[in-house]
């Protein structure tokens, strides 16, 4: 597409979400999900913080974020089993 048409409809989709509004659900949803992702790195990089004296690491991806922020400190010994009993 050419660039005036991609603007005009950006354009078009501002002002059509001025006047009808925009949904809160979806955007709460998603602002949850990323607060639940950032807590979960912040619990890993506590892990891996105090877990160096006891040789314990568990990389910080998306996927390990995931599962500690969801499921929160269980899902954080789950991991910690895990990288030490499976992946060997």
């Amino acid at each position: 597409m050419e660039p005036k048409m991609v603007i005009t409809l950006f354009f078009c989709a501002i002002v059509l979400l001025l006047f009808v509004g925009t949904p809160l659900k979806p955007i709460r949803f998603f602002g949850y999900g990323a607060i639940k992702l950032m807590i979960g790195a912040l619990f890993l990089f506590v892990l891996n913080a105090i877990g160096t004296s006891f040789n314990i690491h568990v990389p910080i991806n998306l996927l390990t974020s995931f599962i500690s922020g969801f499921l929160g400190i269980p899902g954080v010994a789950a991991l910690v089993i895990i990288q030490k009993y499976i992946l060997l």
